[in-house]
């Protein structure tokens, strides 16, 4: 089986992160997430994969230009313009000439889901297409997806009201689909799957769901950008992992926990730094306190100064000494001249 990997968006919510860079090569635990994303795919016997692109993919051809990532070989497909969801996954199907049922996953996702039971699943259904569900507290950001007893999909809401879902399962990002589901997808425009294909399929009865209770995040916001690399921090993903690279600079006098620090960052003695993700070059000087938040490469926190509460520095970002930054971002090579506190929106 193939799998086509969905990486063409812009990543406006992780911005300034992802002003320069595809969200999928943004590092987790100092490697870029579209390893972990193939390499979930690799553990699950699919070795091949059409990587759907639209934003920058020479990222992508430079990081891996033998063709071969996390195991997994690669095949590289440019839409010519934003085709939407849909529109990707015919686009990037074709180019890579895929005629036999392929699996579909969503790039930003990190996943313990076993692809296996969900082909298997797909096979016994014999449906046009499967989706895999993951249950969430609060499914009004998702796409909602209620089943019968079968798990034939009877409806796909797009993000519903929280009182008025009619299910708290919702779309988690993967699919098996038949290559009919191709013929669905007009040629030459945007075409949503959650908003025109998956509904078009319900409506033929052809489209089914697999319930599952296993590892899921969406990774596409600071708070979750953070909190999935704690959690391969603290073991809830596997053994527990060092988030420490062995090319970082941390002082002894320095305070580090449960925070990846990235490639040529350095912590300076009486630093502390909690929680949070210190990109290539970071720099934190000493009695500066970074707690929960996020700095991108080359970004530097001057001594005595606190930046916390999910903050976001961009590349070559400074905070001045003696400053406080709560919240908000901090754009690419901007400097922190006054203390600011601001909630997650940045408001």
């Amino acid at each position: 089986m193939k799998a086509v990997v969905l990486v063409g968006g812009f990543g406006t919510r992780l911005r300034p992160l992802t002003l320069n860079t595809p969200k999928q090569m943004l590092p987790i635990l100092n490697r870029p997430m579209i390893e972990h994303v193939l390499e979930h795919l690799a553990d699950n016997g699919i070795t091949d994969a059409v990587l759907s692109m639209g934003f920058r993919p020479d990222a992508f051809r430079d990081a891996y230009p033998d063709g071969t990532c996390a195991g997994v070989e690669v095949h590289y497909a440019v839409e010519p313009e934003p085709l939407d969801t849909a529109g990707a996954i015919r686009f990037a199907a074709l180019d890579a000439g895929i005629d036999e049922r392929f699996v579909v996953v969503n790039g930003d996702v990190l996943t313990d889901l076993d692809l296996g039971a969900l082909v298997a699943f797909h096979d016994a259904h014999g449906g046009e297409g499967t989706i895999a569900l993951h249950r969430v507290e609060d499914p009004s950001a998702f796409g909602v997806v209620p089943t019968d007893a079968d798990g034939r999909v009877q409806a796909f809401v797009e993000k519903p009201l929280r009182e008025e879902a009619p299910t708290d399962l919702i779309n988690a990002g993967t699919y098996v689909l038949e290559p009919a589901v191709l013929a669905r997808i007009d040629d030459g425009r945007k075409v949503s799957i959650e908003r025109e294909v998956f509904p078009a399929m319900v409506a033929d009865g052809a489209l089914y769901a697999m319930a599952g209770d296993t590892y899921w995040i969406d990774t596409g916001t600071p708070a979750k950008y953070l909190e999935a690399q704690m959690d391969l921090l603290k073991g809830l993903r596997g053994e527990r992992r060092d988030g420490i690279h062995p090319g970082a600079k941390v002082s002894p006098e320095a305070t580090v926990l449960r925070s990846v620090v990235g490639e040529g960052a350095v912590v300076e003695a009486g630093a502390t730094v909690r929680g949070s993700v210190l990109m290539a070059g970071a720099h934190v000087e000493g009695g500066a306190t970074v707690e929960r938040a996020i700095l991108g490469p080359g970004a530097h926190v001057a001594a005595d100064a606190r930046v916390d509460d999910v903050a976001v520095l961009g590349q070559g970002a400074v905070v001045g000494a003696g400053l406080r930054m709560s919240g908000g971002t901090l754009g690419i090579d901007e400097h922190l001249e006054v203390e600011v506190e601001v909630d997650e929106e940045g408001s």
